[in-house]
């Protein structure tokens, strides 16, 4: 892989992260496709990272407990 590139070296965390994109973007009311996306607005890709990092943020709280 080099330096710079947006593909992950573990193919199946690559998987699970897009299900949990899809997941989330479900989730927040945002309809989003496979592959492209620039028709999103930005509040609404803000809304899938937020609520993302929400989530990972409460998992990991979870875990301390």
């Amino acid at each position: 892989m080099t330096k710079g590139s947006s593909q992950s070296a573990n193919p199946s965390a690559r998987e699970a992260l897009n299900r949990f994109k899809m997941e989330t973007a479900s989730e927040v009311g945002v309809n989003l496709k496979q592959g492209y996306n620039g028709d999103l607005t930005a509040r609404q890709a803000g809304s899938i990272g937020g609520e993302m990092v929400r989530k990972m943020i409460q998992a990991y709280e979870n875990s301390l407990q």
